[in-house]
């Protein structure tokens, strides 16, 4: 039985990034200092075939150290105390009779079971996995390809990359040889092993078929190497390797209609892998650089709007109180063109190589401002372990506020009651947006009840006679550029007609 553990729309295709972990029973899971903490070299992914012409050695290289792992967990039924509070009222017992009751009077646990996948990367016994294959395992029972059996120990997980370490106790433990991910290219044979569907030591080979895939929902912090070597079910943890054998990916995802192979999965890339596991063994967590800013992509619109060339670059849409970027100098509106000498293709590139920054360590960051070109240095900050949420649909008062000027769009006011409920500072200023017409210029660009408009077209509105004044400038032909403030921080958007 395989479990999808997420399902997501792309584009105009009704599919599902899945999860690859497949469970028995009830389903449950499913950068960062580079701390060297294990032994091994990473050496560059080439694309040589074997002299043979076939994988045979490449294989029994790698598939003793590919490693088949189970789950159980208790899982404890719903009893009395589990029932909403009326259900004590007498009239309940007669609705539904005594028999319904006695489901509920006494709890029972009962066990759950899942398999995955692993790779033993150090003679020591440290295996990397998902993180959704072992989340929430009360035992974690490791099986080698030769029988051997052992119980794993967790070290640490990483959510934010779907990744895991566990530990296990043994002697002459087989290791696979690090590859650089960085070094792969698109068109290069991989090799996909694991335990597809519990089908153990399961080896199939394809192409890189991309690389750097990001937005898939998968994780927090996305680099996939795209493949289409079958990846199926159970084969979450497993190993990724190139025709050298060496570790270069760790698969973690398809995408598909069926929850079946469909040609298309991801593997988080090895040198990723590396900074998470080294930092996990080292504190038991995941030390990531931060800036303290909020992002978003650059479209074409914006990119017209900024004085850019082209769309390219991180627009920061806010910027914490206190963070490293505040004390850097970085200002909302700021579009980050580049970061320590390389240039940010998107947002998503920026999170990546931000994480992976040295605490402590001072930065370059190029920003595009008021169409001029500014080079800031940014001592680069630890990430917080708890940040904030993409904010939730608020619920406020609806009030009428006569505007024509985006049409569709109603506002009013932002006071100090309904800054309090859309979770915004003590003197946050703008107007808050009561109703958007589905219909509507403003609806199609993603603006939604509640957001708040700190600024049209670069000018401040800190009232509804502001944004009177300035929309009036307005016709239906014009494309303003908005400043909205939601729970999660700020971004820009252009409206367009």
């Amino acid at each position: 039985m395989s479990i999808n553990r997420h399902s997501f729309k792309l584009g105009a295709l009704s599919s599902m990034v899945v999860i690859t972990a497949v469970v028995l029973g009830l389903a449950f899971s499913a950068s960062m200092n580079w701390i060297p903490a294990v032994n091994g070299t990473a050496h560059a992914a080439t694309n040589v075939l074997p002299a043979s012409g076939n994988f045979t050695e490449v294989v029994k290289a790698v598939r003793p150290a590919v490693v088949n792992i189970s789950t159980t967990r208790v899982v404890k039924s719903a009893g009395m105390e589990d029932l909403p509070e009326r259900f004590n009222d007498p009239f309940f017992r007669r609705f539904f009779g005594d028999e319904f009751f006695r489901r509920f009077e006494a709890p029972r646990n009962r066990p759950s079971s899942g398999l995955g996948s692993g790779v033993i990367v150090d003679a020591s016994g440290y295996v990397v996995t998902n993180n959704h294959v072992i989340e929430n395992a009360d035992e974690i029972k490791v099986t080698l390809s030769d029988k051997r059996e052992f119980i794993g120990t967790v070290i640490g997980t990483d959510p934010k990359t779907d990744l895991a370490v566990i530990k296990i106790e043994g002697k002459d433990l087989p290791t696979v040889e690090w590859g650089d991910s960085d070094l792969l290219d698109v068109g290069e044979f991989v090799l996909a092993i694991g335990s597809p569907f519990g089908l153990t030591q399961t080896v199939t080979m394809g192409i890189v078929s991309a690389v750097g895939r990001s937005n898939m929902g998968i994780a927090d912090y996305e680099n996939f190497i795209q493949t289409d070597a079958a990846i199926n079910p159970g084969n979450s943890g497993g190993a990724m390797v190139d025709v050298n054998g060496r570790l270069v990916g760790i698969n973690t995802a398809i995408f598909s209609r069926s929850g079946g192979y469909m040609g298309i999965g991801f593997a988080v890339p090895s040198n990723m892998v590396r900074r998470v596991m080294d930092s996990l063994i080292k504190s038991g967590k995941v030390v990531r650089g931060w800036l303290g800013v909020s992002i978003q992509g650059v479209t074409a619109e914006l990119a017209k709007n900024f004085g850019l060339s082209k769309a390219q670059g991180a627009l920061v849409g806010d910027v914490f109180p206190g963070s490293p970027a505040a004390k850097g100098g970085i200002k909302s509106g700021d579009v980050i063109v580049s970061y320590a000498g390389k240039d940010v293709e998107d947002q998503t590139a920026l999170r990546n190589i931000v994480a992976r920054t040295d605490v402590g360590e001072n930065v370059k960051v190029k920003v595009i401002r008021d169409k001029k070109s500014k080079t800031l240095t940014i001592k680069i900050g630890e990430q917080p372990k708890d940040l904030a949420k993409v904010g939730q649909e608020p619920d406020i008062s609806q009030s009428e506020a006569d505007n024509t000027a985006l049409a569709g769009l109603e506002v009013r006011d932002l006071d100090a009651n309904v800054a309090e409920r859309l979770g915004l500072p003590a003197g946050s200023t703008g107007v808050v947006v009561t109703a958007v017409e589905p219909d509507s210029s403003a609806s199609s660009a993603g603006i939604r009840t509640g957001d708040v408009i700190t600024e049209i077209n670069r000018e401040e509105v800190k009232n509804l006679a502001d944004f009177n004044r300035i929309t009036a400038k307005l016709t239906k032909d014009d494309n303003p550029l908005l400043l909205v403030r939601r729970r999660s921080g700020k971004f820009f958007v252009v409206v367009t007609s």
